[in-house]
């Protein structure tokens, strides 16, 4: 089970990176769940860093349903160099609409790069704001031929990636992927005391911000501390399973 981390400024990925992360993933926090980042900070950070064993990862946005801006995200995505590319469904309505969306991502991301990781993100939380459910998006990522499916939450108040979906409704969707070919990541305000249930259910990767900065607090800079203690704690469970 991997660690990925949202970091939203270079001086962040580098203690993501110092922490030992497996995968930095660089977002905007100020444009939602999944906000995109700008080149020039991708860019820097890639450069920053400069480590073959580190995983670089963007988000596109909470996007509205309009493939071909998704596309031109996608490129500026991968021309910076990420080798992760999350795009997030959010205004697109049903699985047609998901498959058209992710398609246009995937060829954009595979005429670049064939190597590149594309994600197809959607939110645990869909219900308060009518968006896809989990099985609609695994449907579109192996429709799409997407590598992963991811569930997030869009609304951050508080509410946990739990308090939307149980252990047995994620088990489900991780088994679904799975079944798929689709490897899986799981986020949405997780923390240390969670990872237990993460593994349980067999998620690939977790991804957290919140759980590593002070407060809780994702609007807050991210806590050496906090991301050590957290790292150590997946690795750990990791080893033992």
């Amino acid at each position: 089970m991997k660690v990925l981390i949202s970091p939203i400024s270079t001086a962040e990925a580098v203690v993501a990176w110092q922490c030992g992360t497996n995968i930095i993933d660089i977002k905007n926090i100020h444009e939602g769940s999944l906000g995109a980042s700008f080149p020039w900070i991708i860019r820097e950070v890639i450069g920053r860093i400069n480590d073959p064993k580190v995983v670089f990862s963007a988000t596109l946005g909470d996007l509205p349903h309009k493939p071909g801006t998704a596309s031109l995200a996608a490129l500026g995505a991968v021309s910076c160099g990420v080798k992760y590319v999350k795009a997030g469904l959010h205004g697109s309505q049903n699985v047609a609409e998901g498959v058209e969306l992710m398609r246009s991502v995937v060829r954009t991301c595979k005429d670049h790069d064939p190597n590149v990781t594309v994600v197809t993100a959607g939110y645990a939380d869909y219900r308060r704001f009518g968006g896809l459910s989990p099985k609609q998006l695994v449907e579109i990522a192996a429709t799409a031929k997407s590598d992963m499916v991811m569930v997030d939450t869009y609304i951050k108040d508080g509410k946990t990636l739990f308090d939307s979906l149980s252990e047995d409704q994620l088990a489900e969707f991780v088994r679904l992927a799975h079944d798929h070919g689709l490897k899986v990541a799981l986020a949405g305000s997780v923390r240390a005391e969670h990872l237990p249930v993460l593994a349980r259910v067999g998620a690939d990767v977790v991804g957290v911000r919140g759980a590593v900065c002070g407060g809780y607090d994702r609007g807050t800079s991210i806590d050496p501390g906090k991301a050590e203690q957290f790292i150590k704690a997946a690795n750990a469970i990791a080893v033992a399973a």
